[in-house]
């Protein structure tokens, strides 16, 4: 019995520092998550809703809080959830909105010693440098706490012509729900953003595309709402023609709406400015994708390898485009390369494991969905999947247990129509 043809969609599934520029030795992911752990805050209501925040300033017992405007702004009980875990009300009359920006500041007051955000200089972040990214993801249906999380990437647009909500930055980290409001630091640990969208695409492939605001942008506006940080924003000349980085920002934008083709039209724009802008090539691959140009996805991710045969996102795009029309063999090459680079993307196994289920390789398919368990237990489909390959080799003791793993999941997670799925699987395993 072959359920591939039936599961196989679901697998694709008060001082502040300002610090200029200056030759100093990066720190290293550990150092900077430290600097990070201490300034980044909970913001946590009672509907519940999940944000976070970035402590920017304390002045006597009351501290104050920067984050996006969307994390607060519906009014509600909310709460201040700092590092060690202590809890503080949030006064919401103390809440400020920028104008014409995602960003606002909140105060709590403690009479606790905590740390206090570097300010760095967000226009000399350019593409291809290091940015991380800390909040604190809203729970799941696997993980029932909101836990800090610290992700490291890479700068891949600062653009000089920002979106409506104030929006110029993009990078490349992985972000969650939860993390908007979260503090975006370069390798000094000094805060350059404020996380506040995050990747969307969860149909196949990751696009690498989050956005922020820029520190800049706050420091140019803080005035405006009556915040005085004593800190004022470099005097960076405006920029007369567009960049890259403005039609790679464009893009993403319009990727977001799924306007496809728009998004197509600038990411072309940002690679005639820039012919080795990495990002553009794989962002422009993944828009041809959706629009089921797999040819010229394939040739925008090959272009993107070129550039850089470090990154793992080209060639899972590659993969997929290959598998769309039909080339297995070098789906998997593909797949197994991104698994060199980095051994701990779950999705790749997944992706391999569906093409080996789909050719009848069950030993394989197998051995990959396991490693996929093996990376994250909680990821329904590598069960159902691996209980599909264990009962066509006729292991159907292992396939029903699978099964009814990945049925108990769904069921977690109030997947209903994936939970009778599975059962109805489980009752043909049965037979």
């Amino acid at each position: 019995m072959n359920f591939y043809y039936q599961i196989t969609p679901a697998i694709i599934g008060v001082t502040i520092a300002l610090v200029q520029p200056q030759a100093v030795m990066a720190l290293s992911a550990g150092e900077v998550n430290n600097i990070a752990k201490q300034i980044t805050v909970l913001i946590q209501s009672k509907k519940p809703r999940y944000g976070s925040g970035v402590i920017i300033k304390k002045e006597g017992n009351t501290y104050t809080v920067l984050t996006a405007a969307h994390v607060v702004e519906v009014k509600d009980n909310y709460e201040i959830v700092t590092a060690e875990g202590k809890r503080y009300p949030l006064d919401y009359s103390s809440v400020k909105q920028l104008p014409g920006v995602d960003l606002a500041v909140v105060q709590f007051s403690s009479n606790q010693n905590y740390n206090v955000a570097k300010i760095g200089n967000s226009d000399s972040s350019s593409e291809g440098t290091t940015a991380y990214v800390a909040g604190f993801p809203a729970p799941t249906f696997a993980i029932n706490q909101s836990i800090y999380t610290f992700s490291n990437g890479t700068i891949t647009a600062n653009a000089s012509k920002p979106l409506r909500d104030g929006y110029a930055l993009v990078y490349s980290n992985n972000t969650s729900e939860g993390m908007s409001g979260g503090a975006v630091l370069n390798d000094q640990g000094e805060l350059i953003a404020i996380h506040g969208r995050a990747d969307k695409d969860a149909k196949e492939i990751k696009t690498g595309f989050n956005l922020g605001i820029p520190v800049n942008t706050f420091l140019r506006m803080s005035a405006q709402v009556g915040v005085d940080t004593g800190v004022s924003a470099p005097n960076t000349p405006v920029a007369t023609a567009p960049k890259a980085a403005d039609f790679l920002l464009q893009a993403v934008d319009k990727y977001n709406k799924e306007d496809y083709q728009e998004a197509i039209a600038n990411f072309t724009q940002a690679i005639r400015l820039n012919p080795k802008y990495t990002q553009a090539y794989i962002g422009q691959g993944i828009a041809r994708s959706r629009l089921k140009d797999y040819q010229g996805a394939i040739a925008d991710f090959t272009q993107a390898i070129r550039l850089n045969p470090k990154y793992t996102q080209p060639y899972i795009g590659r993969g997929i485009a290959r598998s769309r029309l039909g080339d297995y063999q070098g789906a998997i090459a593909d797949y197994s390369t991104a698994i060199k680079i980095n051994p701990e993307n779950v999705t790749v196994y997944g992706l391999r494991g569906s093409i080996h289920l789909k050719l009848k390789d069950y030993q394989r398919a197998i051995a990959d969905f396991s490693s996929a368990i093996k990376i994250d237990p909680n990821l329904a489909i590598n069960y159902s999947s691996r209980g599909i390959a264990r009962g066509e080799l006729g292991d159907k003791q292992g396939g029903i247990a699978d099964l009814q793993k990945a049925a108990d999941l769904f069921r977690q997670q109030g997947n209903t129509q994936w939970y009778e799925k599975m059962l109805e699987f489980i009752r043909l395993q049965q037979q």
